[in-house]
């Protein structure tokens, strides 16, 4: 089962958090060989969406996401719904990360 976080994305402002993942008995996932992928849509049943960019940290068991400035100011100001999911060597698929993302609008403008 997905964990629930909820973020917030600044509008026009380069974005990045980290997730660690860790096993049922508590210790780091060691993500080698996996492949990640992220993405955050309007609505659930939006066909548009964003997609981030993913880094795994192999053994340490961190997956960064991060979206540029320029994705950012492409977003409308409000809320979004998002998951992270990995896929093992085998191409198991799990859903590690869900929830909302709140995108908060940008006042100052180049």
């Amino acid at each position: 089962m997905a964990q629930k976080a909820n973020l917030v994305i600044d509008q026009g402002s380069t974005f990045s958090t980290e997730i660690t993942v860790a096993t049922d008995g508590g210790s780091l996932l060691d993500l080698t060989g996996y492949t990640g992928a992220a993405q955050m849509r309007r609505h659930y049943s939006s066909t548009n969406s964003v997609s981030f960019a993913i880094t795994l940290g192999g053994t340490d068991g961190t997956v960064q996401l991060s979206l540029t400035s320029n994705q950012t100011m492409s977003l409308a100001a409000a809320r979004y719904v998002y998951d992270v999911e990995l896929t093992d060597g085998a191409g198991n698929i799990s859903r590690i990360l869900e929830g909302y993302i709140t995108v908060s609008p940008n006042v100052t403008r180049a």
